[in-house]
């Protein structure tokens, strides 16, 4: 099995700004080559037939990208509507300014595999192509934020993956995300 970085995933994980969200101490190829060499501690499907997770020990000082909303930190969330990539329409994301999150225990990387990477028009030559990475503490999936759930709903026309909502995993995903926040 092979596995790849996908543009899309280049620049939200190893952004040009060097920004603290990022994956730190390696490079992108770097990567890879770890994640085609070294076997995951577990693998978890993923949330369609298509999509996986592998789980790695973190071997970098990448931190915890999720952080618990609680009465010491609410005063910290910031909020806007962004979107991905120029192609897509903007949504109301928030986050955090001002933490600083722990070092995470695992990279949890997120692969769709080849033929579901041709349908949203991103061809790869490996088995697996990195969609994105989750920086956790605990060895498992952060449930799929909401709006990315609605967004691959949408289609591929609007950068998502074609998978109708599973409401048991959406009401799942928004328990979860109502008392958490990424970071910035």
């Amino acid at each position: 099995m092979t596995i790849e970085l996908t543009d899309f995933a280049r620049t939200r994980l190893f952004p040009a700004d060097g920004r603290s969200t990022a994956i730190q101490d390696i490079t992108p190829d770097e990567f890879v080559a770890r994640l085609n060499s070294e076997a995951p501690e577990r693998v978890i499907p993923g949330y369609a037939p298509f999509c996986r997770l592998h789980v790695h020990r973190n071997w970098t000082s990448t931190k915890c990208s999720v952080i618990a909303i609680d009465d010491g930190n609410r005063h910290l969330l910031k909020s806007a509507y962004e979107a991905r990539t120029r192609a897509e329409l903007p949504v109301l994301v928030r986050w955090f300014e001002g933490l600083e999150p722990p070092v995470a225990n695992y990279l949890v990387p997120i692969l769709y595999d080849r033929e579901q990477m041709a349908k949203e028009g991103t061809p790869i030559t490996a088995d697996w192509g990195i969609v994105g990475c989750l920086y956790t503490m605990a060895p498992e999936e952060i449930p799929m934020v909401p709006i990315t759930m609605l967004r691959n709903a949408l289609g591929v026309a609007e950068g998502g993956s074609g998978v109708p909502i599973d409401r048991v995993a959406y009401a799942r995903s928004v328990a979860f995300w109502s008392g958490h926040a990424n970071w910035r």
